[in-house]
């Protein structure tokens, strides 16, 4: 657990941004259709639902991702738990988070299911979905962690402000956490962060990016990786 929470601003009042990295939570654009661009599409999601599957991500914010996630899980007719598994060092508080979310009217539903239990880290069941929000520092937390996922959500702030979460030791362990056959995605294209990723034993992809950004990053754990 983590006694540091997030330091934000408001920009025109709706966007929350980080005090302590100067970056938004979210695509100034549209948020949520980057959040399914980058990482439900680039994760070939939902097409690879299956009960059971279990998706990992690095940096929880606002929850946008979880609530994208979860609204295509049930959209597609699962009706057994999503599990979803977050590493957060800057936990907002949920009204921090029901504020920002208000933005994204096309999944209130899923948010008003998920802030009426949550309570700002640990697990929670609302079961087609089990969360659990990991709180610390991800080098750490991740390398502890005895589980795999079946695909990654690298969400972390820019690497030019937040390196920390984009560093070669944190993709070998994204890595080390990933099945056989397992994806990646992020917004990212950075070159340092796409050399971890194949260090790590991904086969890494530079594909179109959201909006205004050119390229994106997705990446598939070999077999044998």
């Amino acid at each position: 657990m983590t006694d540091q929470k997030a330091q934000l601003s408001w920009r025109d009042g709706t966007l929350p941004v980080s005090d302590q990295f100067d970056d938004p939570y979210f695509s100034l654009q549209n948020g949520l259709a980057e959040t399914e661009h980058v990482f439900l599409a680039g994760n070939d999601l939902p097409a690879r639902f299956a009960p059971g599957f279990h998706i990992a991500e690095l940096g929880f914010g606002t929850g946008l991702n979880l609530l994208a996630a979860w609204r295509a899980w049930e959209q597609a007719g699962q009706d057994t738990p999503l599990r979803f598994t977050s590493f957060e060092a800057f936990p907002m508080t949920p009204d921090d988070m029901a504020r920002a979310l208000e933005a994204f009217p096309a999944i209130t539903p899923w948010a008003d299911r998920f802030l009426a239990k949550w309570s700002g880290g640990g697990t929670c069941d609302l079961g087609t979905l089990q969360v659990n929000v990991i709180l610390g520092d991800a080098r750490e937390t991740l390398t502890a962690w005895q589980d795999k996922a079946d695909c990654w959500f690298l969400d972390g702030f820019s690497p030019a402000k937040n390196p920390e979460l984009w560093g070669e030791d944190l993709m070998r362990a994204v890595g080390d956490h990933t099945a056989e056959g397992g994806t990646a995605a992020t917004y990212t294209a950075a070159g340092f962060v796409r050399r971890g990723l194949a260090e790590a034993g991904f086969d890494v992809t530079r594909v179109k990016g959201f909006g205004h950004k050119r390229h994106m990053t997705v990446a598939r754990k070999g077999a044998g990786a």
